[in-house]
């Protein structure tokens, strides 16, 4: 089978089941008000909402941007592998670059879209002849009424056995 082709088909409510899994298994997301918004053509939105987020200049705290940038890359990769039916590796982020081009003084939402097909199936090929396996996501923030990126992120995440 083609690592591009669906094995395992997500429930219709693939949103709902991510955020389960985020507020299960890393707390910080439930305290951080992180929802997750909707999974669509292989792009993940999440909802970052200011109040809990807030620093002392009334804008989204840096760290909590770096955090919701991480967790739609590390999201979109967990909801893609379910969709490849691979379910036997563990997703971490190795490495991350970040800029702040614009504070953001309201609610966000996190992006995360889909690498292109061939760095895909790269990383599918390796992972399952390897076990372990990288791949580059670009992640950008901005505010909820706004399409102008206020934080860029790349990040390289691992999966491994």
């Amino acid at each position: 089978m083609k690592p591009t082709e669906p094995q395992a088909p997500l429930s219709g409510n693939a949103a709902a089941e991510l955020e389960q899994v985020l507020h299960h298994d890393i707390p910080l997301t439930r305290e951080m008000g992180i929802r997750v918004i909707d999974w669509q053509n292989h792009r993940l939105r999440l909802h970052l909402p200011l109040a809990p987020n807030v620093n002392h200049k009334s804008t989204l705290f840096g760290g909590s941007l770096y955090c919701g940038a991480v967790l739609a890359g590390w999201g979109w990769l967990h909801l893609r592998l379910r969709e490849a039916g691979i379910d036997d590796g563990h997703i971490v982020i190795q490495d991350g670059q970040i800029s702040y081009p614009l504070p953001v003084r309201a609610d966000a939402i996190a992006v995360c879209d889909a690498p292109d097909v061939a760095q895909w199936d790269r990383f599918i090929t390796t992972y399952q002849r390897r076990g372990r396996a990288r791949l580059e996501l670009p992640t950008r923030i901005h505010a909820q009424d706004s399409d102008e990126p206020a934080v860029k992120f790349t990040g390289q995440f691992v999966l491994h056995r």
